[in-house]
């Protein structure tokens, strides 16, 4: 009577809530998607540095060909976070870690590549997300799962075109819009927001992608539940599983991996 009860009072379109006996916490699929996903990172990031830092053009066909892919490949990263901080038994934590490990990247970027340099990349955008949902938990626990997924979606079309790096404006181009005012624009202090811009070799201000971040920690309170479909509870690609079980430490030595082959190839080798 329970289960049937639990599964009348599911969200339309979310599965019931996997009985007590069975529920598996950990999600495999996320952990393979994620896994997936950072690789097409490693091998964008390759092309970017083969192509732009070693000057070979195929490295550079390829990088614009897959360039219009990252902002989706990306979205579904920050997505997966956002469900990831529902999990999690330390936001604070997390969020602490992955600044400290942010900022030691743009320490080492200032130092010896400056040119390269990241201001606020995806770790900045990621681990002030985790610190702000830590912070904010209290109140978004309020708001139900589904209004807050479709708040967030709204509120990531309306603000996707804010980034200077884009459009600089408010709304949907073409349909409604108005730019955000010069006086915004012309403050470095509201470069995480996405208010100002300085060219930069990764860029993840928070608007829009705090929408996405969010829309994760919402869909977050169903995995929590053991909501989500009973497949995703299943590990089919242990490879990329084990991948995205250690996402950061990749992140974190792929880049200057990438250029020393790249160095003693192009450099070293002259091929």
């Amino acid at each position: 009577m329970d289960e049937k009860r639990e599964r009348a009072e599911a969200p339309e379109g979310v599965a019931a809530p996997l009985p007590e006996t069975v529920r598996i916490h950990r999600i495999h699929f996320m952990d393979e998607v994620r896994g997936f996903d950072i690789i097409l990172m490693v091998f964008f990031h390759a092309f970017y540095t083969i192509g732009y830092l070693f000057d070979a053009a195929w490295g550079r066909e390829l990088f614009r060909f897959f360039q219009p892919a990252e902002a989706f490949f990306a979205g579904v990263f920050i997505w997966i976070c956002g469900v990831s901080c529902r999990l999690s038994h330390s936001n604070w934590r997390r969020g602490g870690l992955l600044l400290l490990v942010a900022a030691g990247i743009s320490a080492v970027l200032w130092i010896f590549m400056l040119s390269e340099m990241i201001w606020f990349g995806i770790l900045h955008f990621l681990a002030v997300a985790i610190l702000l949902f830590a912070l904010l938990r209290p109140l978004l626990d309020r708001v139900p799962p589904l209004a807050g997924l479709i708040v967030c979606g709204l509120l990531l079309l309306l603000t996707w075109w804010v980034p200077g790096y884009r459009e600089g404006v408010f709304g949907i181009p073409g349909i409604f819009s108005f730019p955000v005012p010069q006086a915004l624009q012309d403050y470095p202090w509201l470069y995480p927001l996405g208010l100002s811009y300085i060219p930069a070799a990764d860029y993840f201000p928070l608007l829009p992608w705090i929408f996405c971040f969010l829309a994760g920690s919402f869909a977050g309170v169903w995995a929590k539940q053991g909501r989500f479909p009973r497949w995703m509870y299943t590990r089919r690609v242990p490879f990329f599983s084990w991948v995205g079980r250690h996402t950061l430490v990749i992140y974190v030595v792929h880049q200057p991996v990438i250029y020393g082959i790249c160095f003693i190839v192009y450099t070293v080798c002259k091929i």
